[in-house]
């Protein structure tokens, strides 16, 4: 990336301007990772960002490319040749010349083709700088749903560990019973049995941790190291019709599908362009030097031994029959052009469609962790009173085991349910058009600004002015270590009790 590819714009802190955004930077231990921390890294390090600023480049030279049709040519040539054999009749005809040249070529009117052109080329840098806009949105949305599953699957492995911690206590319990008489071989069995399956309900959640923590490799980067608890989202709609105006109006997939239609329009006038006069001025001028072997065929009379020549003129190109190709052309941008508009209204669908079905995810993962803690409170008690219960013979070990399970499937559900509320937010967000690197206050260096690449290169006529040779953004993760199922000792990430 290069230094006149970047500048510099107004960073603030995510939640500027809310108490919350203080929480990122005051009592974090110096190796825990935020939300944001996390973004940033993907901002900066994740190939498919970098693979799109890189293909804006490519599209940014399209301008260029279709500018030069209409701007002038110089060339010129040399040759140098030697008669080997002359033909027998061609007394005078020189042994050998050398032969320069040049000609300038100016366009002067070309049918509207290099203006149309043009004006398609700039449409299409629009559409793709929304793309990048996009692209932005939808990598970051990745990044916060892989940051909270991996908080996610933590939580439920500590959970898992701390079931099968509860259960095997339990079947050692209920094994000195057994072994007093108290209780039957059926009650230990139900314990080996409940014991059996919460060790591979471990082993699954581990399994879901290490996916979870390796995919978080892959679009950051790093290894997650101690995520801390993800801020309150700012600027969250009232409700789903505020979301889908902001959506209508802000939305990159709206704003490039909206630039296409205006390219496709510009394409028309393109073809068009193809059965219209052209005029073009010439310039030109010729230098021949026989060096020395130029002859007049009579002894004692010489003759000149370099001529030179110069002229100019315009060429008029007058299209009358070209086989119909021209109106095919014009029917298929016009064509072009209905698709683009269809799709322009395809796009509006789904995007009023993922807002509203974010807003709704959200709003019921809302109702759904109330609910749950509610559920979680209600299990605890449940779970104490059978136990106190069973202790004076009025309820039995399976019940217990029951009550367990229903604890451990609520706190789950509860854990489950604050990941899906947030990462559903966060998409009502990317809906809306603010979830992109300036709206989110990335911090760590200057955002990548594609307009300022754009206009590097837009008036650019210099025919060697290259770039450097790529070099590769995105860090590579073949040192980062294979994840594995190790959690904290601690419980902060469960659900609070």
């Amino acid at each position: 990336m290069h230094d006149s590819d970047m500048k510099p714009v107004r960073r603030g802190y995510w939640l500027a301007g809310i108490a919350a955004g203080a929480f990122l930077l005051t009592a974090t231990p110096a190796a825990a990772e935020t939300l944001q921390g996390a973004l940033a890294k993907a901002y900066e390090n994740n190939p498919t960002l970098t693979a799109a600023r890189a293909g804006q480049r490519a599209n940014d030279e399209n301008v260029p490319i279709q500018r030069s049709q209409g701007l002038p040519s110089l060339g010129a040539q040399g040759d140098y040749s030697e008669n080997l054999v002359k033909p027998g009749n061609s007394f005078s005809s020189p042994t050998r010349l050398i032969d320069a040249g040049g000609r300038l070529s100016v366009p002067i009117y070309q049918g509207g083709a290099v203006r149309n052109a043009v004006r398609a080329a700039q449409y299409r840098v629009e559409a793709g700088q929304a793309d990048l806009r996009a692209t932005e949105a939808s990598v970051f949305a990745q990044v916060v749903g892989a940051y909270m599953d991996v908080i996610r699957d933590t939580a439920i492995v500590q959970l898992n560990q701390k079931n099968v911690s509860v259960l095997r206590t339990n079947l050692q319990a209920t094994s000195d019973r057994f072994e007093i008489g108290d209780l039957t071989r059926t009650d230990v069995a139900q314990s080996q049995a409940r014991l059996a399956l919460a060790e591979g309900d471990l082993r699954s959640a581990e399994a879901n941790l290490i996916a979870s923590r390796e995919t978080y490799i892959r679009l950051v980067g790093e290894a997650p190291v101690d995520l801390q608890p993800p801020p309150p989202l700012p600027g969250l709609p009232a409700s789903a019709e505020d979301a889908v105006t902001i959506a209508l109006r802000d939305n990159p997939d709206i704003d490039a599908a909206d630039q296409l239609v205006h390219a496709a329009r510009a394409d028309i006038g393109v073809a068009r362009a193809s059965r219209m006069p052209k005029l073009d001025g010439t310039v030109s001028g010729n230098y021949t030097n026989f060096l020395g072997s130029a002859s007049s065929g009579v002894p004692g009379v010489g003759v000149s031994q370099s001529q030179t020549s110069a002229a100019a003129g315009v060429t008029l190109t007058l299209p009358l029959f070209q086989g119909g190709r021209p109106s095919a052309q014009v029917r298929q941008a016009q064509a072009r052009t209905s698709q683009a508009i269809e799709t322009y209204v395809a796009t509006e669908r789904d995007v009023i469609a993922q807002t509203r079905g974010a807003y709704a995810a959200w709003q019921a993962n809302e109702r759904v962790i109330a609910a749950t803690e509610q559920a979680v409170g209600a299990n605890a008690l449940s779970l104490e009173g059978v136990r106190a219960e069973n202790s004076v013979g009025t309820r039995s070990i399976l019940d217990i085991l029951n009550a367990e399970q229903e604890y451990l499937n609520a706190q789950v559900q509860l854990v489950s349910a604050r990941r899906n509320s947030y990462v559903a937010a966060f998409s009502v967000l990317a809906a809306m058009g603010k979830a992109e690197a300036r709206d989110l206050g990335i911090e760590g260096g200057p955002l990548y600004d594609p307009a300022v690449n754009y206009e590097r290169v837009r008036g650019q006529i210099w025919d060697w002015a290259d770039d450097p040779a790529p070099q590769q953004q995105a860090t590579d993760t073949r040192a980062v270590p294979a994840a594995d199922a190790g959690v904290p000792a601690d419980a902060s990430n469960l659900p609070h009790q």
